[in-house]
């Protein structure tokens, strides 16, 4: 496309062309010059309808555009609802965006209040009071927060201007488990150190004792030591078997089996064995079979374990009831005794590792405080229900239903 003088110049060429043709044929000069005046205005008119051309640009200083503020997307906003912990987006020292975690905790009224008043904990009130010092601030550990027993940590990040983020994340599952740790090495501990420092003391009796008329005493002696040894023995088997449980617990058992197979297995067992009460165990089993996806060496002992803490707690002569029955698509196996019977307060604390309600009596008859836990984590390998029901002065039952395998 011409531009403007480029549009002049042919103009003006065409017009003298013309003249000049005009005067090659002949015409008289007033007529060439009328042509040259008409043409000339033609060219000026087409010159002055044409476009301007556009301004040359101008370089002009770069402006610093303002910093986008995070806190403010609205991604951010959609990433901040999809965390599961608290975070807490702040400008200055106020609230601006907070996630449904942290409403959950500390309540919708702190958007829009000040971050130093809003989380209510005497080290975060200090810690708080130095955003924006020269110092890092480091993680810090918020102990009873926000209820007695409980621990959070929080940490912040920085982002450009003086917007910041806070996280806060819940430590009391770690606590829990790290006591719960401690508290099972101790006990453990103590359980092993009674029976062993029994055995040692009757083998340095035994060491001093000479001659026949000391062979009564030394006799007893000698299955005092036996006694504890097999309580230790008995010990390090339970131990080992929770162990074993524990780390199978997030292996679902895929083989089929059959429960009434496996109860009428352990029920031979015990009948069989020399321990009190064999014969108390009164077998409602039926004629089916129950089958379910389980591991049997495990249901055996779970079995094993309900049907000798009845025999151990009922009182003598008193049945011991084993009953299997299907409920729809479960089925139930529940042991009954009919001793002394159980508090209530006790019932919740019953699969607790070495939790005892009468220490004395669990020593007596050779317990170790461990039988119900290794039920518990049994039954929840297997998608069991463990149920226990007890009345003081009548007895206890104890309960796993487990689901029935497919057909």
């Amino acid at each position: 496309m011409f531009d403007r003088l480029s549009s002049l110049v042919a103009a003006l060429t065409l017009v003298a062309i013309a003249a000049i043709f005009a005067a090659l044929a002949g015409g008289d000069a007033l007529t060439i010059a009328i042509l040259a005046i008409a043409g000339c205005a033609g060219a000026a008119i087409v010159y002055g309808a044409l476009p301007s051309p556009p301004p040359e640009p101008r370089d002009e200083p770069a402006v610093d555009a303002p910093p986008v503020s995070l806190l403010r997307h609205p991604d951010f906003a959609l990433w901040v609802d999809q965390e599961e912990e608290p975070l807490i987006g702040i400008s200055g020292n106020v609230v601006t965006i907070v996630n449904d975690a942290a409403v959950r905790l500390l309540g919708r009224h702190i958007v829009g209040a000040d971050i130093r008043t809003a989380i209510r904990h005497p080290a975060a009130t200090e810690w708080l009071a130095r955003i924006g010092g020269d110092s890092p601030l480091e993680t810090l550990n918020l102990v009873d927060f926000p209820r007695p027993g409980q621990r959070w940590t929080m940490r912040i990040a920085t982002l450009s201007g003086s917007d910041r983020i806070i996280f806060l994340s819940d430590r009391s599952a770690i606590d829990a488990a790290d006591r719960m740790r401690s508290d099972f090495v101790a006990n453990a501990s103590h359980e092993l150190r009674t029976p062993l420092a029994a055995i040692l003391g009757y083998v340095e009796t035994l060491q001093d004792m000479n001659g026949e008329a000391d062979a009564p005493m030394r006799h007893r002696f000698l299955s005092i030591i036996e006694r504890e040894a097999g309580r230790m023995q008995q010990l390090v088997i339970d131990l080992l078997s929770i162990s074993r449980v524990e780390a199978d617990r997030f292996r679902r058992p895929t083989a089929s089996v059959d429960l009434a197979a496996i109860v009428r297995t352990t029920i031979a067992q015990l009948q069989d064995s020399e321990k009190a009460r064999p014969k108390d165990i009164v077998a409602i089993l039926g004629d089916d079979s129950q089958p379910i996806l389980g591991d049997a060496a495990q249901l055996g002992q779970l079995a094993h374990n309900i049907i000798s803490n009845a025999m151990k707690y009922g009182r003598d002569g008193t049945p011991v009831t084993v009953e299997l029955l299907r409920e729809g698509q479960r089925v139930r196996l529940s042991v009954r005794d009919e001793g002394e019977g159980i508090a209530p307060d006790h019932i919740p604390r019953l699969t607790e590792r070495f939790y005892r309600v009468d220490e004395a009596r669990s020593r007596s008859v050779g317990g170790t405080g461990l039988g119900l836990a290794i039920v518990k984590h049994i039954s929840e390998r297997h998608q069991g229900q463990l149920d226990i029901e007890s009345e003081l002065g009548k007895g206890t039952k104890v309960s796993v239903t487990f689901p029935l395998a497919e057909a």
